[in-house]
């Protein structure tokens, strides 16, 4: 006679410990990988929409009253903050308006072309710089390399419209045109070159002020003093606390949808954790994106 003998070894918690983390950090990964690729590809054009139309409906209500920023600074003296709206760019040859944002770092170009701060505003005498992305977040100077000599464009500040005319569109190692005589105006648009989310250079279109120059205010933040986070192709400076913060709640709600998944069942940690881990994902990946270079 035989006899079966079943032994069923004990949970060590240790264990099981270990198998939820590692688990949840999976679970962690593949929502951050997934929420990377849907934030460049999708997530990041319908933000860049949003923000474009919150600040054209800001800009045109302060062009209305007359407030519009005209200078570095804001009527009361102080610094424009960055992001403030200041201008509409409008390139028919390229079916492109966009409103311009102060500034040119990361951040600020998530939601458009930014004016680069230590240089006049646009349709004022000097060169003005400004600065777009050239594929996430909606790419809004992804086309610019199809611009040609001759090209004619328009920018609104609250100085009223200004009209450029492009002289050339160089890139690395292209000879740069000969500096503007006193009194007389150009504008550079700067964007990144190379394949779709992969930056390779810069790319530089050269436009001059073909109407009469606005009266230039005296300039505040001098030529030079920027801080490296709003050059070309860029990246933030400092400790990113935000993302840092948003990766441990994503990791955290992981976690514990592994655990609810052995407690509670298939189903109902779905129903749950499923949107919770959604949201995180998007939100650590805009983050992430932010810290790429900002011309990408």
């Amino acid at each position: 006679m035989t006899v079966a003998v079943t032994l069923t070894l004990p949970r060590v918690p240790g264990v099981t410990v270990v198998r939820h983390l590692a688990r949840g950090g999976l679970l962690s990964l593949a929502a951050l990988l997934l929420g990377i690729t849907a934030q460049l590809l999708v997530v990041s054009g319908v933000q860049e929409h949003s923000a474009q139309h919150a600040a054209f409906d800001e800009l045109r209500g302060r062009l209305a009253l007359g407030t519009a920023p005209v200078a570095q600074t804001d009527q009361d003296g102080k610094l424009l903050a960055p992001g403030t709206p200041v201008a509409i760019v409008d390139i028919p040859r390229l079916g492109m308006s966009q409103v311009v944002l102060e500034g040119t770092d990361s951040s600020v170009l998530t939601d458009g072309p930014g004016h680069r701060r230590d240089t006049p505003m646009p349709g004022q005498a000097g060169t003005s710089v400004l600065m777009g992305r050239a594929a996430a977040y909606g790419g809004p100077f992804g086309k610019l390399g199809s611009l040609a000599e001759g090209d004619r464009f328009t920018v609104i500040t609250g100085q009223g419209k200004a009209t450029y005319q492009v002289i050339d569109v160089r890139r690395a190692g292209d000879q740069a045109p000969a500096p503007i005589a006193a009194g007389k105006g150009r504008l550079v648009l700067v964007t990144a070159t190379g394949p779709r989310f992969m930056p390779a250079g810069v790319l530089r279109v050269d436009a001059d002020l073909v109407s009469a120059p606005f009266q230039t205010p005296a300039a505040v933040i001098r030529s030079g003093t920027l801080p490296g986070s709003e050059e070309p192709l860029a990246r933030p400076s400092g400790v990113p606390w935000p993302l840092v913060m948003w990766l441990q709640a994503l990791l955290l709600a992981a976690v514990a949808a592994v655990w609810a998944w052995h407690r509670w069942g298939r189903h109902q940690t779905w129903i749950v954790f499923a949107p919770v881990v959604l949201v995180l994902g998007l939100q650590v990946a805009t983050r992430m994106t932010e810290l790429l270079p900002n011309l990408l």
